[in-house]
């Protein structure tokens, strides 16, 4: 039986993986309830010493000296107690050893329930010491199950709690999911320790470069602030505490082998890293990089910047749903708001933005400008000069233009002189024909004038003549 005893304690050491002393003094605990239960009171004071090589168990029970016993489970009279230890007085405490037979069997009956309350208590308390020393760091973890919204991860000893708030956006999470998480608090509850973990909590990109990039536990990198919206975006303040180290490609790393590192552990959130800069106004721009700022206005009191951009930079530097000034806002620790610049921050812009050479080809090209303007002035200026009357249409009189009615010998003396027209085009086409034979050689000899008749410009004669007649 004690050994039996023996073999069980070691056994729920084991399982347990609990110490041996801690198991040890919660049977005692529970064996000393148990005597009080069946056989003393609970105002009595009991200790129960175990023997751990042959299992043997001894009560011992406190009692007090008095010259006349009131209460017998805790009281014990000058003579007896002279009896347990010589030389006792009234008012000393004296220890009584107390094994009933039969105590072996009612105490396993007894103590069974105790032994594994304790037990489970020693165990939640050995869990929740080692796990609040992990508060704020990475551990692994194995997704269990899913309940709605609330994801429960296996840790090891201890189970994981991720609530819907430390989720990063457009993660999905299934059983057997392997995944790093973040520790943010353990707390202590009757079912024991709870864990909340994290996915979205910035301080895990803070851990998660600090394995990546040596540097930072070195001393050499300070990660100075970092602002996060799990899943979307993260911004990240460095600086460096030696001259000549970059902190930025630091974090990046060659062909950024780094960052690409924390992104693998993140999933598709991307991650801007920024010079951190003791000016506050550079340090709002690196903020909201990469939009370009034309100037910065702060209120040192209130603790707020108003920034101007171009107004084609605008949309950049508000950013999708205002994430980007939204974040700026979180890394600084600064209110950010963002105005569109007016003309005089256009100005400054473009004139930050010109160099020598492109300002005397402007003078040149508005030199031009204002020529061509004069000129066109000039030219508007002699207009304007003439007449409104010389401007305006001059009015045709059908009446007087009109020509007067032709009779009919008029009409056909006016077809013969059209006909005698035609004939000599005919014949000036003809000799340019001959012409061309000619220089081809094959010139014909020309007809000689017919005697019979007139010849053309005879007749062409008798017609105008004709028509003068007829016009008188």
């Amino acid at each position: 039986m004690q050994t039996k005893f023996t073999a069980a304690i070691n056994q729920i050491c084991d399982e347990k993986n609990l110490s041996r002393d801690v198991v040890m003094e919660t049977v005692k605990a529970a064996l000393a309830s148990a005597y009080k239960k069946d056989y003393g009171s609970k105002n009595q004071e009991v200790r129960v010493e175990i023997d751990e090589g042959s299992g043997g168990i001894q009560v011992f029970v406190s009692k007090e000296v008095v010259d006349e016993v009131e209460d017998p489970m805790t009281q014990i009279d000058v003579v007896k107690a002279d009896r347990v230890k010589k030389g006792a007085k009234v008012g000393d405490m004296v220890e009584i050893l107390d094994v009933p037979a039969d105590f072996g069997r009612i105490a396993a009956q007894t103590a069974k329930q105790v032994i594994i309350q304790r037990i489970r208590e020693a165990e939640r308390d050995m869990i929740f010491d080692e796990f609040k020393d992990k508060e704020g760091e990475l551990v692994n973890a194995v997704v269990q199950r899913v309940e709605g919204d609330t994801v429960i991860v296996d840790l090891g000893k201890a189970t994981g709690i991720l609530y819907k708030s430390e989720q990063m956006s457009g993660e999905h999470y299934y059983p057997g999911q392997r995944m790093r998480v973040f520790v943010v608090r353990v707390e202590s509850s009757s079912r024991g320790p709870q864990i909340v973990i994290s996915r979205s909590h910035p301080d895990m990109i803070r851990k998660l470069f600090e394995m990546e990039v040596p540097e930072i536990l070195a001393g050499t990198i300070e990660i100075k602030s970092i602002a996060r919206e799990g899943g979307e975006r993260t911004k990240i303040a460095v600086t460096a505490d030696q001259e000549g180290i970059d902190p930025v490609g630091a974090l990046v790393g060659q062909r950024g082998s780094r960052v690409q590192s924390v992104m693998n552990e993140i999933g598709d959130e991307k991650i801007d890293i920024i010079l951190w800069d003791p000016d506050i106004k550079t340090y709002i721009t690196n903020a909201l990089s990469p939009a370009k700022v034309v100037d910065i206005e702060v209120d040192e009191k209130e603790k707020k910047a108003t920034v101007k951009v171009p107004e084609d930079q605008l949309s950049l530097a508000i950013g999708k749903k205002g994430q980007n000034v939204r974040l700026a806002a979180k890394l600084t620790g600064w209110n950010v708001d963002i105005a569109g610049a007016d003309e005089s921050g256009v100005e400054t812009a473009a004139k930050a933005a010109e160099v020598p050479e492109a300002k005397k080809a402007g003078d040149i090209e508005d030199a031009i400008i204002q020529n061509i303007q004069s000129q066109t002035g000039e030219q508007t200026g002699e207009e304007e000069d003439v007449p409104e009357e010389a401007k305006q249409p001059q009015e045709v009189d059908t009446k007087e233009n009109t020509e007067p009615e032709v009779s009919a010998e008029e009409a056909a003396s006016e077809d013969e002189l059209a006909a005698a027209i035609v004939g000599e085009q005919q014949d000036t086409e003809d000799d340019a024909d001959n012409a061309d034979a000619a220089k081809d050689g094959k010139a014909e000899a020309p007809e000689e004038p017919s005697e019979q008749g007139p010849s053309n410009e005879e007749q062409v004669e008798e017609a105008l003549a004709e028509e003068k007649k007829s016009g008188n």
